[in-house]
């Protein structure tokens, strides 16, 4: 019996570190500046658990072994229960990690700031992000063109994502290139980003928002410059222009909206969104202009 269970836990063991070893899109596999941080600060933090944690288990381990009941040699000692020695290691060495803890995750905390800008040469893209339901709208306000659950960007450029949310509270992320920040209607946040190695990475919403969350998904295709100028031009070339008729169709409830790609987005279209919950009377009489279909749906998410 004890042999079995003993040949579970090792195929058990086996099977964990398998799948662990499976997971190429998660934050153990970083392609970004601050993911690369993240996952030094990740390991830093397990490794110093790992000093209280190890001993624990291996001293559960010797001490089951030692006293059990077929172990004669064993000394039985029932009244014991205090050695001064003994409670100073197992205090202090504990104390002393979770101090060295807090100071890492206050520095960190800090240099990993997602609303402080990169130290590193070049100019930032600015991406602005809109959470609908349930689909991504990406803004390029420089380049004048937008993009539905894609958006492009050259490797090695600071890039500058702004974020917003034109449905219920969200939560963008892209795990290989580093953090994940809310999303919120009303409000906009700031993200940081730098992506060191040409690739496609997934990007999703970390935060449940209604029924089709769970597919929630994006392709982040980081490329080299000249490929992103040249995709832009591409883009441009498409006669689909996100007019406000346009954007208000696209914030239909939809799910696994397939990517889509628009030229001349609409004047201060990510501006537009965040005071449209800002000031509600103004945003009323706005719907009052929006398609009957749109105006119902708007109408069911403000009751």
């Amino acid at each position: 019996m004890i042999k079995l269970r003993n040949l579970l836990f090792i195929i058990f063991s086996l099977m964990v570190t398998l799948s662990l070893a499976g997971c190429k899109e998660g934050v153990l596999n970083p392609k970004g500046l601050i993911a690369i941080q993240e996952e030094r600060l990740l390991i830093d933090a397990v490794l110093l658990m790992l000093i209280v944690v190890v001993p624990v288990i291996l001293l559960t381990w010797l001490f089951a072994w030692k006293f059990r009941a077929s172990n004669a040699k064993a000394k039985y000692i029932p009244d014991w229960s205090h050695n001064n020695w003994l409670e100073a290691v197992v205090w202090t060495i504990p104390i002393i990690i979770i101090v060295v803890l807090a100071v890492m995750t206050w520095i960190s905390s800090h240099k990993l700031d997602p609303y402080k800008p990169l130290d590193v040469e070049g100019k930032p893209l600015t991406i602005q992000v809109v959470a609908l339901e349930w689909k991504w709208l990406f803004i390029y306000p420089d380049q004048k063109i937008a993009t539905v659950n894609y958006v492009q960007l050259p490797a090695h450029t600071p890039v500058t994502f702004l974020i917003t949310s034109d449905a219920p509270m969200n939560s963008f992320a892209i795990p290989q290139l580093g953090s994940q920040i809310y999303a919120m209607a009303g409000m906009q946040t700031k993200l940081h980003l730098l992506a060191n190695k040409v690739g496609d990475y997934r990007g999703l919403s970390t935060n449940f928002s209604g029924e089709w969350f769970s597919n929630m998904f994006f392709t982040a295709r980081v490329s080299t410059q000249a490929e992103f100028d040249q995709w832009v031009r591409d883009v441009k070339k498409n006669p689909n222009k996100l007019t406000m008729d346009a954007y208000n169709k696209l914030a239909q409830p939809t799910e696994n909206t397939p990517v889509a790609y628009y030229t001349e987005p609409a004047k201060d279209l990510f501006n537009d969104v965040i005071m449209k919950y800002m000031m509600p009377m103004k945003n009323m009489q706005s719907m009052e202009k929006m398609p009957d279909m749109t105006r119902d749906n708007q109408s069911k998410r403000l009751k």
